[in-house]
């Protein structure tokens, strides 16, 4: 899938993932390639993206949205 994180401090990633794993104001969630789509609140959180490549990265999280479309495209506005 196509992922794009921005933050106030700019671009944190954009490009292809595995997949994402952040916390959620209803808990939770795992996006994997090909997810349906979803519109939800993050919270105050690690995330982890794991990259095509194996590569894993964690991102802090305050707050923000996460969105993934129909055209396996995953966008991330956090603070």
């Amino acid at each position: 899938m196509m992922l794009r994180i921005l933050s106030p401090r700019g671009v944190q990633f954009e490009g292809d993932a595995k997949s994402l794993n952040t916390k959620s104001a209803s808990g939770e969630v795992t996006i994997l390639d090909h997810h349906h789509p979803l519109m939800t609140v993050l919270v105050r959180g690690t995330m982890v993206v794991e990259e095509i490549s194996g590569i894993r990265r964690e991102i802090p999280v305050e707050s923000g949205f996460l969105e993934i479309n129909d055209r396996n495209e995953l966008t991330l506005l956090i603070n």
